[in-house]
């Protein structure tokens, strides 16, 4: 019986925020790409919360739109709110979150997908890889293609698997269980059969989301408002800030209390989490509302933010509260915050348990160690979160193409990036929870500021294809007027003048007793670029971007020296390669546990061996010595 067949260069499998990334990607650099989804109202889809950004995660958005991804500029369109986090804090761990039109931002990333050249949208389950065996004296299999539920096959040359939370998923709540998709869509049961074959290993986790209330019957007076920044700061590099400044919705926040807590503890037996009913390992760092009464039972409330799910709709996202205890237990408990004790439940909250990797079988450039030309990227990965499958996808699919460019993969090391860190920290630490990014796991953070990171990354997204020209030649600008700017700064000599003493007196700041540079008035912690300006009449005229740099590099410079260094040292030991496919076993006095872990993970380098748990510094001493005696050798 015959089947439909059709020939692609990259098939992208899922399209989820690490599919859409995935998949324009290599579109735009001139590949013939195909996205597969079980629903193509699904694209893009916002199951769970209905934001993009936050701590960590602000940074890896911005990362990703100098690289040349899309979900910045995105966000950009749909936003309804817009924050900046951790103002009160240094400028390393600021990050910018906005709350989305769900909606809207759906249709809009559709909309660009749609209108991509070289991009085809298919709505199919895709059920099977296909392979074949390794070349005369290869151990790698090479994909070949994906086989469709339908019998279809589409040929193609490299594929990234973007599944998300779709493979084997099943909502549960008390003892309802529906093996579906978030959000009701259909599941995806066929690849995890096909995936095992082919010797991938397995992981069952699981996530959660909270109910969504209506509006109407929500009593905002009971809680805090929550407003947007009066002047927003885009995501994209590329957005003109004056259209972003726009009117912004509020969001509430609210908290439990002790009979929010005593219903919960009474009904924990009625939990599938802790009745044993859901098998899948849950988010540390995004717990269940029981998870939380349970791990912090001193704790006399928790925060619960009341966010709207869109403008054109009444559903409010209830975030703090995800759970999996049962429709009536729900309703007990949500009715006991503040402002929600006449609340009207229009989507129970739910657990969902879904099938991924482990990511240790992946190379840094996320593709399948054992299998030539299969990529990863997202949920599947096992990470959590919009922010980071987007990031993921984006690699993934960029370096898919390289592959078929015949170019080395970009692989972003810990000092260039959050992205770094992400992709570093999958594929080399044993994860038994889906991984959530956070600020305390980049060594490097005042470096890898959200601010800095066109300064950082736009070249390496021209290198790659991805960034425009123009895009290009005003980051070499920008660098250089930061430089000129700041030398100025170095230069530029006030005295102990009435004007001078005058102004530090308004501004709380000790008077001086001589002349000094305007760059170290800058470095007081009370003044900044911008208080100095009446100081400064020969002051260039400057974009805001360029005035934000010059006032962090001046204000942080030693810090920044030192964290410099660091990275120094740590660039000495990632330059030192490891050999491929290398057997351990081989080098003497490395003890059992390191040869059995450096032998499943093969690390590139030094540096990413000293990474690997059960690896110790002794380890690092011995391999050091064997590439030294190998060398000579």
């Amino acid at each position: 019986m015959p089947f439909l067949e059709e020939s692609y260069d990259i098939a992208v499998v899922g399209a989820g925020h690490a599919g859409c990334e995935a998949a324009l990607a290599a579109a735009r650099l001139g590949f013939e790409t195909i996205m597969f989804t079980v629903s193509v109202d699904s694209i893009a889809l916002m199951p769970c919360n209905p934001n993009i950004g936050g701590s960590s995660k602000g940074h890896l958005v911005r990362e990703l739109d100098a690289l040349g991804g899309e979900m910045g500029k995105n966000i950009d369109k749909t936003f309804i709110q817009s924050k900046m986090l951790n103002e009160s804090k240094g400028p390393a761990v600021h990050s910018l979150r906005a709350q989305a039109d769900k909606q809207d931002y759906t249709s809009e990333m559709r909309r660009v997908l749609e209108n991509t050249d070289h991009l085809t949208i298919r709505q199919a389950e895709i059920s099977e890889i296909l392979t074949e065996p390794a070349e005369e004296g290869g151990e790698k299999k090479r994909i070949t293609g994906v086989k469709a539920l339908s019998g279809a096959v589409y040929h193609c040359r490299a594929v990234v698997l973007a599944t998300g939370v779709y493979l084997g998923a099943r909502c549960v709540y008390g003892d309802v269980s529906n093996p579906t998709g978030p959000n009701g869509l259909q599941a995806a049961n066929h690849l995890t059969d096909s995936l095992k074959e082919h010797g991938i290993e397995m992981y069952r986790f699981k996530t959660g989301t909270p109910a969504r209330a209506d509006r109407r019957s929500i009593d905002f007076s009971k809680m805090e408002e929550q407003f947007g920044d009066k002047r927003v700061v885009p995501f994209s590099f590329s957005t003109d800030p004056e259209t972003v400044q726009r009117e912004q919705v509020s969001c509430w926040l609210t908290y439990t209390n002790e009979k929010t807590h005593e219903i919960i503890r009474e009904n924990l037996d009625r939990s599938p989490l802790f009745s044993g009913a859901i098998e899948g390992t849950g988010p540390r760092y995004c717990p269940s509302i029981e998870d939380k009464v349970v791990k912090f039972p001193d704790k006399e409330r928790h925060q619960v933010f009341v966010e709207p799910e869109g403008l054109y709709t009444n559903e409010m996202y209830l975030g703090g509260m995800s759970s999996s205890l049962p429709e009536d237990v729900q309703y007990a408990m949500y009715r006991t915050v503040p402002g929600l004790e006449n609340v009207k439940i229009v989507r129970n909250a739910y657990a969902i348990e879904y099938d991924c990797i482990n990511p240790r079988q992946l190379d840094a450039s996320l593709e399948f160690k054992a299998i030539s030309g299969l990529f990863s990227g997202g949920q599947f990965n096992g990470s959590s979160g919009y922010e980071e499958a987007a990031v993921q996808g984006f690699m993934a699919g960029v370096n898919a193409a390289r592959k078929l460019q015949g170019k080395e993969p970009v692989i972003l090391d810990r000092s260039q990036a959050y992205i770094g860190v992400l992709i570093d920290d999958l594929v080399t630490k044993e994860n038994h929870e889906p991984y959530r990014m956070m600020t305390s796991r980049a060594e490097y953070r005042l470096l890898l500021r959200q601010d800095n990171a066109d300064l950082r990354l736009r070249k390496i997204g021209h290198e790659i294809g991805l960034v425009s020209e123009e895009q290009y030649q005003y980051v070499l600008w920008k660098e250089e007027a930061i430089q000129k700017e700041m030398e100025r700064l170095e230069k530029r000599t006030v005295g102990a003048g009435e004007q001078v003493q005058d102004f530090l007196a308004r501004h709380n700041s000790t008077l001086l007793k001589s002349g000094t540079t305007l760059a170290e008035l800058i470095r007081r912690p009370e003044l900044g670029y911008e208080a100095l300006k009446e100081l400064d009449p020969e002051r260039p005229s400057l974009p805001w971007d360029v005035c934000e740099q010059v006032d962090i590099n001046l204000k942080y410079a030693g810090y920044i020296r030192r964290q410099m260094q660091q990275v120094t040292q740590f660039k000495k030991l990632e330059s030192r390669k490891l050999p491929v496919d290398f057997d351990y076993s081989t080098v003497k006095s490395l003890r059992n546990e390191a040869v059995q872990k450096l032998n499943l993970y093969q690390p590139l380098n030094i540096g990413q061996a000293s990474r690997i748990s059960g690896v110790s510094p002794a380890d690092i001493s011995v391999l050091m010595v064997y590439l030294e005696q190998a060398g000579r050798r």
